[in-house]
């Protein structure tokens, strides 16, 4: 064999090899492809947490700032805890989203009427907000009803009677 043919005779084992290369990346890359597929996903049919369990994961999303999170958890645990609904309130106050967070003061008052929060927060929502005064003072005298050593309350009740 002369070196014209063993260069050929090279270049032809060059391609083959390369050709074999692509093929191999190929065959991976459609056999990844297609198994990524089939990948079992698991799905949770019963939730794991309780509704305070929810409500405890929802605080400390809130401690840490993570305040979806922190809605995503109030909003599973307000099925069965009407107090969670007070604390989307709060969440919606602090984002300055009014219309939301009086929404979730008035639905908290209504699964749980016994909640003083909730009648204060609305309240002071609706001061802040120059909404109906004396709706507002009603709301902050029945959380004082429910709860009179609250200070706050109090402190509500006294300001709306400065502003009407």
């Amino acid at each position: 064999m002369d070196s014209a043919d063993k260069e050929k005779m090279r270049r032809r084992q060059a391609g083959v090899s390369l050709t074999n290369a692509a093929f191999h990346i190929l065959f991976c890359f459609c056999l990844l492809t297609t198994t990524s597929c089939a990948i079992p996903k698991i799905i949770v049919l019963n939730d794991p947490l309780s509704p305070k369990e929810h409500v405890n994961l929802g605080l400390a999303y809130e401690k840490r700032g993570e305040i979806e999170g922190a809605i995503r958890e109030y909003k599973t645990a307000a099925k069965d805890i009407p107090t969670a609904y007070l604390y989307l309130g709060n969440i919606y106050y602090g984002k300055g989203e009014y219309p939301s967070a009086e929404k979730y003061y008035r639905k908290a008052i209504s699964k749980k009427p016994d909640l003083a929060d909730s009648y204060n927060n609305l309240a002071w929502l609706l001061y802040v907000n120059g909404g109906d005064l004396k709706e507002a003072h009603r709301l902050a005298e029945k959380a004082t009803e429910l709860d009179p050593s609250n200070e706050n309350y109090r402190d509500t009740v006294q300001k709306l009677e400065e502003k009407m």
